[in-house]
């Protein structure tokens, strides 16, 4: 919807789909028809705390008890699909668990610490729903999804594909009082999960049998098909930008075709592919006119070597190390295309 990190629609996103229809028809069921059941699912810490109401940290972080809630996050939930593209159900289902359990216990931390501090209760005001492993999604947004440029305001303020999430995501962490402090227990929570602190994703992630459960129960339920046709032209302001998009566009599609002949000829005669064979190193980006960008091809540089992160991450993926190298050299270094070159094929 507002970046460009990936296809558009749901597809290969199960639990995306889910997290979008489910709890998004349960607030409106209880916003519209059950306003009385709504006490049932208030997230209380004050109860949990004095009167042993275990069953508040579940019921109270899972449905968005206001509206306003409920869009903002959907539609983060559905930017933020790409990572369920990337590393897959499992992964992604097992960092919004590793999420949601940790910052139930930096929200008590930061709520003792904010009474203790200042005699402010917000124990018994926070806000409802599956709001901090939506905020913890974004610690990955920030340091794996790359910035580039779509626009200039007044030629000093850039706009990324990255703005206006963020712009959302402000949104949403200034639409109640306290949401401050799950947005913060979140944003913890995702950088612990994140950088593996203590091996904390292999003590908070899904089995690997309910994962296979739920992809032979559920899956076929939410599993959307791939869409027929894409023509992305993104946020371009003027000719120049529009036509410099649309060319960037065929190089991919050109490039994504030659990938897949020489996928199917390793397959045939097994081997390594000769990506720099195939692929020409791709057009450096330029934001000037088409003259300069016939040129820019004819001098493009050669491919950059590809970092060991880079790699290790595709290899995460399921990817093999040598095709992990190669995708990575005949895009650049360009882990974005890289991984497009490999799952779409």
């Amino acid at each position: 919807m507002f970046t460009s990190t990936g296809s558009s629609g749901l597809y290969k996103a199960p639990l995306s789909k889910s997290l979008l229809l489910v709890p998004s028809a349960l607030s409106l069921l209880l916003a519209l028809l059950l306003p009385h059941c709504q006490k049932f699912f208030l997230y209380d810490l004050q109860a949990v705390k004095d009167d042993f109401q275990i069953w508040r940290l579940i019921c109270g972080r899972i449905i968005c008890l206001d509206l306003k809630d409920t869009f903002c996050s959907s539609l983060l939930i559905y930017n933020f699909r790409i990572f369920e593209r990337r590393f897959g159900s499992r992964k992604f289902a097992s960092f919004l668990l590793g999420s949601w359990v940790l910052s139930a216990f930096f929200d008590f931390i930061l709520v003792e610490a904010l009474q203790y501090s200042f005699g402010i209760t917000a124990a018994s005001n926070l806000p409802s729903g599956f709001l901090a492993p939506v905020f913890a999604l974004f610690v990955p947004f920030h340091c794996s999804i790359p910035r580039v440029q779509v626009a200039q305001i007044l030629g000093q303020f850039s706009i990324t594909n990255k703005t206006l999430i963020y712009i959302l995501g402000l949104q949403l962490f200034t639409s109640g009082s306290y949401i401050w402090i799950v947005a913060i227990s979140g944003l913890i929570s995702g950088m612990c999960y994140n950088s593996r602190v203590l091996k904390i994703h292999q003590v908070l992630c899904i089995p690997s049998w309910m994962a296979k459960l739920f992809s032979w129960t559920l899956e076929p339920i939410f599993s959307s098909s791939e869409p027929t046709s894409e023509a992305r032209i993104g946020m371009g302001a003027t000719v120049d930008i529009q036509r410099q998009q649309r060319m960037e566009l065929l190089d991919r599609q050109l490039t994504l075709s030659q990938f897949a002949h020489a996928r199917r000829q390793r397959q045939r005669q097994g081997g390594m592919i000769n990506w720099n064979r195939l692929f020409t190193p791709l057009r450096q980006q330029r934001s000037v006119n088409y003259q300069d960008d016939r040129q820019s091809e004819q001098q493009a540089s050669p491919p950059l070597e590809a970092s060991e992160e880079q790699v290790a991450r595709l290899m995460e993926m399921g990817f093999s190390r040598g095709d992990a190298l190669e995708a990575l050299k005949a895009s650049n270094n360009d882990l974005n295309v890289a991984t497009n070159f490999l799952l779409q094929h």
